[in-house]
């Protein structure tokens, strides 16, 4: 099914060396060796994950309604104003996010309020378009690709600590 999502995102605009690029912004300074190449394979294995499927096809599916104008009042006004006391949207990308720690939900933060990249593009592009869910979604995505990348170089450093550099408690 990552492959369906994939092109759900390409549908709505959405590249994953977009959303890769971002992920690699997000950990070059602490994996100095990270290629956009393989930020691209983790972004696949984080769209395999159900529950990130499943988010990601709620919040389109809701952008997709309120674009036709479809939800009913006030659903309806403030997915399409993308309200800014609705919490929904951050609560789905922030689902994703935390799938990889906190870490991931600290990183989902920093995407949600700087809109680094496509983020941004699609938090602004409100002509025809209602990108309410989109944009929360992307973060999240990016956040746990991020997360997982970090998550796994930590043990490349971890064996690299040595007595003088850990505190002894």
């Amino acid at each position: 099914m990552s492959k369906e999502l994939a092109a759900l995102l390409m549908e709505r605009g959405i590249y994953l060396h977009e959303i890769a690029q971002i992920v690699y912004d997000l950990q070059i300074g602490f994996v100095p060796d990270l290629t956009l190449e393989y930020c691209v394979e983790v972004l696949t294995g984080v769209l395999e994950k159900r529950e990130v499927q499943f988010a990601v096809l709620t919040g389109v599916a809701l952008d997709k309604l309120a674009e036709a104008g479809l939800l009913t009042s006030p659903l309806q006004e403030i997915i399409q104003n993308d309200h800014p006391l609705y919490g929904i949207d951050e609560v789905l990308g922030l689902g994703i996010a935390n799938i990889y720690g906190t870490i991931g939900t600290t990183s989902f933060g920093y995407l949600d309020k700087e809109k680094v990249g496509v983020i941004g593009r699609l938090n602004c592009n409100k002509v025809n378009k209602v990108n309410t869910f989109m944009d929360d979604l992307v973060a999240g995505i990016a956040a746990a690709a991020a997360a997982k990348i970090a998550h796994a170089s930590i043990s490349h450093i971890g064996s690299n600590l040595n007595s003088k550099t850990v505190p002894k408690s």
